[in-house]
């Protein structure tokens, strides 16, 4: 066991090591850069000046931002900035990128957990009514409710949901892009409640199905078959026997889905102008705000990486049945 769980923290670690390479060399590998778009800003000024003077300041810039340097020397302190635990200032906002990702994490992290507390509110009572009466009218309605948001990006559904809830004036979408849940309940959770739901329904939709049919595949067993012949109530052989042992595929998927709600947590911060994680990141990228975008990739990779490690463990928990070889296949 304590192999495995080093054999898996140290390909975490190789993961991150290769998506914040790739990350690092394209960054430097497309058009343009801050110090271009910084001079290309200042129009009127630069049309006075000769190309001589523009390349001059454009080299001086440059200098000051580090960006001159060879491509070896860039990645050799890139490492040693993580290695050491800082980061570089960003270049738009002149102070370290961690303190830029700390303002914007706890954005990042309400609308993340609001999201999944409704998927999982929507999974688990969704997917167990119709995993119990399968082929009836309610399972063949709840069904078409998981495919339709399966079907329907998460941003399409928010720009729907929002618009209606502003048109009937049951949210005021926008009425604030800086406060918290614990800061002002209120004006927080009209900000976020739209994408979190948006977010929640897309990811509880994959998560009912692979919920259901977990249990549909439980409830074949004999040993189901036995607790019931036993005389035990349905509610107790559906919780203590059937729903922890069809966990295990839901749960290898919520690692996924983690994942796949991070990406889509990007766009649906943007629309909906949430200063979190998300946000930033686009308008770093945007503006080629390089220490910005390597931190918070670091971290938006490193988060997804070892929430997928620990989905992993939690399997011997779940099931004290699963090996480390069952792990691994």
């Amino acid at each position: 066991m304590t192999e495995y769980v080093i054999r898996r923290f140290f390909l975490a670690l190789v993961t991150i090591w290769i998506v914040l390479t790739f990350v690092f060399f394209v960054l430097r590998v497309l058009p343009g850069d801050y110090a271009e778009q910084q001079l290309a800003n200042q129009f009127f000024a630069q049309a006075a000046r000769s190309e001589e003077q523009r390349e001059e300041q454009l080299a001086d810039l440059r200098a000051k931002l580090g960006t001159d340097k060879p491509l070896y020397e860039q990645y050799g302190r890139f490492w040693y900035d993580i290695l050491r635990g800082s980061s570089q200032e960003s270049f738009q906002y002149n102070r370290p990128s961690y303190s830029v990702a700390g303002d914007a994490l706890p954005y990042t992290l309400q609308l993340g957990i609001m999201s999944l507390i409704i998927a999982v509110l929507l999974a688990l009572p969704v997917g167990v009514l119709s995993a119990v009466r399968p082929d009836g009218l309610s399972d063949a309605g709840l069904r078409v409710f998981a495919i339709f948001f399966l079907a329907a990006p998460a941003f399409l559904t928010a720009a729907i949901a929002s618009a209606y809830a502003v048109k009937y004036g049951v949210l005021t979408i926008g009425v604030t892009s800086q406060q918290l849940i614990w800061e002002d309940p209120w004006p927080s959770f009209q900000l976020f409640i739209v994408p979190a739901a948006a977010g929640g329904l897309s990811v509880g939709a994959i998560l009912m199905r692979f919920l259901r049919s977990g249990m549909m595949e439980v409830l074949r067993q004999d040993y189901v078959r036995t607790a019931r012949s036993k005389g035990l109530a349905g509610g107790v052989v559906i919780s203590r026997h059937v729903l922890r042992n069809a966990l295990i595929p839901v749960v290898t998927i919520l690692g996924f889905l983690i994942a796949a709600l991070v990406a889509g947590n990007v766009v649906l911060e943007s629309m909906f102008a949430i200063p979190g994680m998300g946000n930033e990141i686009l308008q770093a990228i945007r503006i080629r705000d390089i220490p910005v975008t390597q931190t918070f990739t670091l971290l938006l990779v490193g988060a997804v990486v070892f929430v997928n490690l620990a989905v992993d463990l939690s399997y011997f928990l779940i099931d004290p049945r699963v090996t480390v070889s069952g792990a691994e296949a």
